[in-house]
């Protein structure tokens, strides 16, 4: 059996495996942030297991990238670069970036989240520079490329802003948790979320990848149960929270 078997294989086993994540977690959260819980084995720091997690994605979409098969052309290397800015922003940046914290997460969840960046970076890492044609320097003047990195770019800086806002919401020494104001705050729990949804649909329209859809429909998966879990959260703990914050999309839901 070749590698191209076993990647088509994956890529169906990995898309199913996100409809059902997607069903599980409205009824389940995942046990870290404000939904920590006990039993869920052993705990460390949060920002270590942000960071052991999310390297994951930095060293081995880098790994596909020296071994591929593709020429070099500056369609690849945007892509790469595009991916390793998010990445290596999400793992040894955003985990230092916020306000002091003694918040743990189980190991449990760091393994879950570490296979899922391994596997997710395999599949979009090794079709980009591998398994595709090629993206030759024509596919920067398709209107895929133009709409997909617009989308990319614009779910970047959202997810940006709502995080330094989070980062900035305690002061120094301060416990508890707060309501958020200021950017997408204003209309949606959840900005962050919605800016990461943005990117990764941006990403599926620029790879025109059916493992870059398989990303975008995880990130859903993931953060739709979770921004609505979010936004009851706030509803219950805040009597004073703004009533026409909607949870993830603005004015919608």
């Amino acid at each position: 059996m070749n590698e191209l078997v076993l990647y088509n294989g994956l890529i169906r086993i990995w898309f199913l495996l996100a409809v059902m994540l997607f069903i599980i977690l409205f009824f389940i959260a995942a046990p870290y942030g404000r939904f920590s819980r006990m039993g869920w084995g052993p705990v460390i720091a949060d920002r270590i297991g942000w960071l052991i997690m999310e390297s994951a994605s930095v060293i081995v979409f880098t790994i596909c990238f020296i071994q591929r098969d593709s020429p070099t052309t500056t369609t690849i290397l945007i892509l790469y670069l595009l991916w390793e800015i998010h990445y290596v922003h999400r793992a040894f940046i955003y985990p230092f970036s916020r306000s002091s914290s003694t918040s743990k997460i189980p190991l449990s969840v760091i393994s879950a989240g570490f296979l899922f960046n391994v596997i997710n970076s395999y599949l979009n890492g090794r079709y980009i520079f591998s398994i595709a044609d090629g993206y030759t320097n024509e596919w920067l003047l398709n209107p895929r490329f133009t709409v997909g990195i617009v989308l990319f770019a614009t779910g970047f800086f959202i997810n940006r802003q709502a995080d330094t806002i989070l980062s900035k919401l305690r002061k120094h020494g301060e416990k508890g948790h707060l309501i958020p104001y200021g950017g997408l705050y204003r209309w949606i729990s959840c900005p962050n979320y919605f800016g990461e949804l943005i990117t990764w649909m941006g990403w599926a329209v620029m790879t025109w990848s059916l493992a870059g859809l398989t990303f975008a429909v995880w990130t859903a998966a993931n953060l739709i149960p979770r921004a609505r879990a979010n936004h009851k959260w706030y509803l219950n703990h805040f009597p004073g929270y703004p009533p026409s914050r909607k949870a993830l999309f603005p004015w919608i839901w």
